[in-house]
């Protein structure tokens, strides 16, 4: 059994969820209130609360109050664990439809002679 990483999960499973990619697309353009990133959703502010604090609790993102304003910004290098996660896969993947290529080549090399 593989050995998981439990920051790759939580990265992961922040991810999955198509309104939190949407505020971090947000987010990415640059810091923003909390009532900002809750309008164009169409969600009650507890619910955008709630997801904030999901990509909070992953490290994507950071949140500050002034005042009765809460803020929130993105943490591009929370994203590096799964950036090299994914290469680790692409690089396995392309070595092993490498080797099969390879493998086919030879078959059919064998079969023209």
């Amino acid at each position: 059994m593989a050995k998981y990483d439990s920051d790759l999960s939580l990265l992961f499973h922040a991810l999955s969820d198509p309104t939190r990619r949407a505020l971090l697309t947000r987010l990415a353009a640059g810091p923003a209130p909390v009532t900002e990133l809750a309008a164009p959703t169409g969600l009650r502010l507890p619910t955008v609360m709630r997801h904030l604090s999901v990509l909070e609790e992953a490290g994507l993102i950071a949140t500050s109050k002034d005042g009765r304003v809460r803020s929130c910004a993105i943490v591009p290098e929370a994203l590096a664990p799964v950036r090299t996660w994914l290469d680790e896969q692409r690089n396995i993947w392309e070595s092993r439809l490498d080797r099969l290529d390879s493998y086919v080549m030879k078959i059919m090399e064998e079969r023209a002679k």
